[in-house]
């Protein structure tokens, strides 16, 4: 490790944004939505261990993207961070003989947390939404927060801990999991406006395409893929020093 000292303090920082996420939904409690929520709950921790690493930095995608999206848009705050909360817990867990590392666990969940809790609060906003801005941009907008949040920590770290510049570290993984964000927001939206419609089972109808989408990024990053993949993720590390 290049800094511990520093990426100690770093992993301080945001698992105190995490507790004060987890504070401020707690405090601000609003109705709660105990189908839907369940319903999200499962969803995001069944899918928490279906996920790709990205080759070339220490991150990965997992299916229970868009769930979290979901969760962020049509919960309360609480609610919704206690649904990333979960699926990050759950998703940080070392495969069958692994080792746990509890600063790891603890980095990731308060991460997915905080972005969870801004995408959220963004989204119902009161004084953005007495602007009247149309709903899909307001979400749009809430969704790439949450990237942001979500990513921009997890490159720094990673530059922290193996070096790097923070640009080069948080390009690579931009461009290896863009493509997906984007289809997990597209899907959030349509989620979104149908369960105006369906109630609290629309998000059940997102589960297909996940695995389907899962299954298309694991054939491109599994061995198969490998070495294609790498390249790519060496020449877009390249591309952005």
């Amino acid at each position: 490790m290049k800094n511990p000292r520093l990426a100690a303090i770093f992993i301080t920082a945001m698992a105190l944004g995490g507790l004060a996420t987890l504070t401020t939904g707690t405090l601000k409690m609003t109705a709660l939505h105990p189908y839907q929520f369940l319903c999200l709950l499962l969803l995001g921790a069944l899918t928490s261990r279906t996920k790709v690493k990205l080759p070339g930095v220490d991150s990965n995608m997992s299916v229970n993207l868009p769930f979290l999206l979901i969760a962020a848009m049509q919960l309360s705050l609480l609610e919704s961070v206690t649904v990333a909360l979960v699926s990050a817990g759950l998703q940080s867990l070392p495969k069958a003989g692994g080792q746990l590392h509890p600063m790891k666990v603890l980095f990731n969940t308060s991460t997915m947390v905080v972005a969870s809790g801004a995408a959220a609060a963004l989204f119902h906003s009161d004084r953005l939404n007495a602007m009247h801005y149309p709903s899909t941009l307001v979400l749009a907008a809430s969704c790439v927060l949450f990237f942001c949040v979500n990513t921009l920590p997890v490159a720094t770290i990673i530059s922290i801990t193996e070096g790097g510049r923070l640009s080069s570290v948080w390009s690579s993984i931009v461009h290896l999991s863009f493509p997906y964000f984007v289809a997990c927001t597209g899907l959030t939206s349509m989620v979104t406006t149908a369960s105006q419609h369906v109630g609290w089972q629309g998000p059940l109808a997102v589960l297909p395409a996940m695995l389907l989408m899962y299954r298309s990024y694991q054939t491109y990053f599994g061995p198969a893929g490998a070495s294609s993949s790498n390249a790519t993720a060496k020449a877009l590390t390249a591309a952005a020093r």
